[in-house]
């Protein structure tokens, strides 16, 4: 193959149209995979060797000159010509161009289905460690934050409407537990993908006696594939990464969600740092979380990039087929935007405030505490349904007379259920519930340092 040649041109005539050279030319996206492609490429050509396929001499020019190209990508001094389409045939015309025959033999046995399977498979490998540990990073700056609040009570919601009591450490363990639930999906995807398809060929395999488990080994993978067919046109992993991605990106979004809305003057219960805000063009009293916007906008980025995979996957015929070149496109901007939005969350969260005052201020408004007189009427022997409806119609009352619930007197109280006694006042106002709250999980200040002590742990160990 001379320098202007690509790998299939003997096949059909003439030169190919321009146009169609820069509508199929993939290399603008697939670079990123440089190394990967020479790792993956060097494994088998070891394996080649292993099997008498190449001399010793020629896998030591290979392994040379490909070492050689690695080295002149990172150091941005290589020329990437787009007539090459993609990052496997550059590669391979610039190790022809250094050691001629030596280099033509490398793709023995293999074909760029099998072998852009494979390096997809080894970036997402290494993608995954890199989410990992950037969701670590973002959950112990939540754990650093709630250490700070393990007492202090805030208003919880449901339907954005005033519900019970809960400490601010538990508010903000919930998200821990959220980038949890990612790192395990992470993981799992990783456990999944680790299998080498290389070896499969363009669809058949191969009839040179390729060694594909001792290749796989060399590449750190678990296990190869077993049905050739299948390896080559398999991106499950692909769209199960992205949707990854994506339920992350959700999270995220839930937690910009909140902090806009309770950065604001109506709420005031957040302080972020100027450092992750901006200010008005025309309004100089303006104090905008723009970096919270953008992660929640940022979030239908990979929402996209999920309905483009999973809409490339759906209905292709079986093996490999050119719609595949897409994956990558839909992959590495799904990865790009959340590790970002990651890097910017852990920023935002490791610098900013709650405001307790003001949240222990307006505590007391919203009834916050009549979960807890419904409780303490069942511990009374009052069923349940009965004590809801109790206490349902003493809040009535209340806001007719605008009053709250501990501000009620006792024959007050008395006169909506019997079975209420002097000592329902340990029990009325919204500071006094989180401390009775008893079940494990619950977002009481006992529960708070309990959960805290255990992400600090299980964190630590990462």
């Amino acid at each position: 193959m001379t320098h202007a040649e690509k790998s299939w041109e003997k096949r059909l005539t003439g030169e190919p149209d321009e146009l169609a050279v820069e509508f199929v030319e993939s290399l603008s996206v697939d670079r990123r995979l440089y190394k990967y492609d020479i790792a993956g490429s060097i494994a088998h050509a070891e394996m080649l060797a292993e099997q008498k396929l190449i001399t010793r001499d020629e896998l030591k020019q290979i392994k040379e000159a490909l070492y050689r190209i690695g080295a002149e990508i990172g150091e941005g001094r290589f020329e990437f010509e787009k007539k090459y389409e993609d990052i496997h045939m550059a590669i391979e015309a610039a190790l022809v161009d250094m050691i001629g025959d030596a280099g033509r033999k490398l793709h023995a046995g293999r074909s760029r289905n099998d072998q852009v399977a494979t390096d997809l498979r080894l970036w997402m490998r290494d993608e995954i460690e890199i989410l990992q540990a950037r969701i670590t990073l973002l959950q112990k700056a939540f754990v650093r934050l709630a250490g700070k609040y393990p007492d202090e009570v805030m208003p919880g919601y449901t339907h954005l409407q005033r519900a019970q009591p809960v400490v601010i450490a538990c508010y903000l363990l919930s998200f821990v537990e959220q980038l949890e639930r990612d790192f395990i999906r992470l993981k799992n995807c990783g456990r999944l993908l680790n299998i080498s398809p290389l070896g499969s060929g363009a669809i058949a395999g191969s009839a040179l006696p390729l060694d594909r488990k001792g290749a796989a080994g060399r590449l750190g993978f678990s296990d190869i594939s077993y049905n050739s067919i299948d390896a080559v046109g398999d991106r499950d992993f692909c769209a199960e990464f992205v949707f990854d991605c994506a339920l992350t990106g959700a999270h995220l979004s839930r937690l910009a969600e909140d902090w806009i809305i309770y950065s604001s003057n109506e709420f005031g219960f957040v302080r972020i740092d100027d450092s992750y805000c901006t200010s008005s063009s025309m309004m100089p009293q303006k104090r905008n979380p723009d970096m919270l916007e953008l992660i929640r906008a940022k979030t239908g980025r990979v929402y996209g990039s999920l309905v483009a995979m999973l809409t490339v996957l759906k209905g292709q015929p079986s093996g490999y087929n050119r719609d595949l070149q897409e994956d990558k496109v839909h992959i590495f901007a799904a990865a790009d935007t959340v590790d970002a939005c990651l890097d910017m969350a852990r920023a935002i969260v490791s610098h900013t405030k709650f405001d307790t005052r003001r949240i222990s201020g307006g505590l007391d408004d919203g009834f916050l505490d009549a979960t807890a007189l419904a409780e303490y009427l069942v511990g009374k022997g009052v069923p349940f349904r009965s004590a809801h409806s109790i206490v349902g119609s003493l809040v009535a009352d209340c806001e007719r007379g605008g009053k709250r619930l501990g501000e009620l007197g006792l024959d007050e109280l008395r006169a909506g259920c019997e079975a209420i006694e002097a000592d329902v006042y340990e029990v009325l106002g919204a500071a006094n519930a989180p401390g009775r709250y008893v079940t494990e999980g619950a977002a009481g200040p006992k529960q708070a340092k309990e959960q805290i002590a255990y992400w600090d742990k299980q964190l630590g160990q990462r």
